[in-house]
């Protein structure tokens, strides 16, 4: 699917009639192209103001989890449009339907339950895209059906390629991106361990 590409992480970018980013993270150059920019979580690697700033323009709308709100304003970032969003709430921005998906761990505590981090599930014309944010293999992202899922799979402050795999196999999407790992071998045994007519884009 040649609109979609993540340039590391879980920085993502789709193209279409909007531009939409999650997690903006080492953006070359300033694009300044952004219509809509979906943050999950404050840490480093998801919440980059420096980042952001590249990527937006004034008529932006930047989505955040309800809880970055005060953070988020501290940036003053130079666009009219915010919103703050909590698990499983709804918006339409321009046509551009979203919903925030719950993401945790199970079992470890760095992405908490009780912080309302988020993914979200996007329609951009006529597909659904899934970005998962930092979450394990919960109960809550199994209801989400999507055209195209963007899977942590990097293990340790996420599931791991045979907890995603799993996942995967058993809510299989029309196409899986891969993210937030660093080995490409990891991608690559994401890959294997999926049924076969399951088609991966690996971006690494």
């Amino acid at each position: 699917m040649d609109n979609i590409y993540v340039n590391t992480r879980s920085s993502i970018k789709i193209t279409g009639t909007k531009t939409i980013y999650f997690d903006p993270l080492d953006i070359k150059g300033m694009p300044c192209d952004a219509d809509i920019v979906f943050i999950t979580h404050e840490h480093w690697d998801h919440f980059s103001p420096d980042d952001i700033k590249k990527v937006i323009k004034k008529d932006s709308k930047l989505i955040i989890p309800l809880e970055m709100m005060d953070i988020v304003m501290e940036k003053k970032f130079p666009v009219q449009s915010f919103q703050g969003l909590r698990p499983w709430q709804t918006g339409d921005h321009e046509g551009v339907k979203y919903q925030g998906i719950p993401a945790y761990n199970i079992g470890k505590q760095f992405h908490p339950q009780n912080n309302n981090w988020l993914g979200y599930s996007v329609g951009l014309d006529g597909k659904t895209y899934y970005a998962m944010g930092d979450t394990d293999a919960i109960p809550e992202a199994g209801e989400v059906k999507a055209d195209v899922i963007f899977i942590p799979v990097g293990g340790k402050y996420t599931m791991d390629a045979a907890q995603a795999a799993e996942f995967i196999n058993e809510n299989p999407p029309k196409l899986v991106v891969p993210i937030h790992y660093g080995d490409s071998n990891v991608g690559n045994d994401f890959r294997k361990m999926l049924r076969p007519e399951i088609e991966v884009q690996l971006f690494w």
